[in-house]
């Protein structure tokens, strides 16, 4: 199960990632406030609203999805894919492993690590597959 901060809303989430990664992105910054987020993608058959009352908004493309009452980011719609991303501070320890970094062009703070780091997305994911080296 999967909560807001004041608990207001909950969520259940069957099942474990498809994928997990680092976003660097723009929209994750501007939306998030941070340099970067940890998002893990599930089938959005896999994630329902147990409870409470989400407000709705679209920056750009994908559909943002945060508590009514205290304005937490619940998840993320994307619509292309037909996919669920969840912030995994969100979620149960353990559950999300990420698995390469993207969007690392627009990164604010590199992040040194053994991951692969794209400058937009992997091939997979519709973008080029080329890597950064920080």
């Amino acid at each position: 199960e999967v909560a807001c901060l004041c608990g207001d809303v909950r969520l259940r989430v069957e099942g474990e990632p498809d994928i997990a990664f680092y976003c660097h992105c723009d929209d994750c910054q501007a939306v998030s406030g941070a340099a970067y987020v940890s998002v893990a993608l599930f089938p959005a058959s896999a994630v329902s609203v147990l409870q409470g009352k989400l407000a709705t908004w679209t920056l750009r493309v994908l559909p943002r999805h945060r508590c009514a009452t205290c304005g937490t980011l619940v998840y993320t719609g994307v619509p292309a894919f037909d996919q669920v991303g969840i912030n995994s501070n969100r979620l149960p320890p353990g559950l999300s492993k990420p698995v390469f970094h993207l969007q690392c062009r627009y990164a604010l703070n590199p992040v040194r690590d053994d991951l692969p780091h794209y400058a937009d997305a992997p091939a997979e994911f519709g973008g080029s597959g080329q890597t950064v080296d920080w």
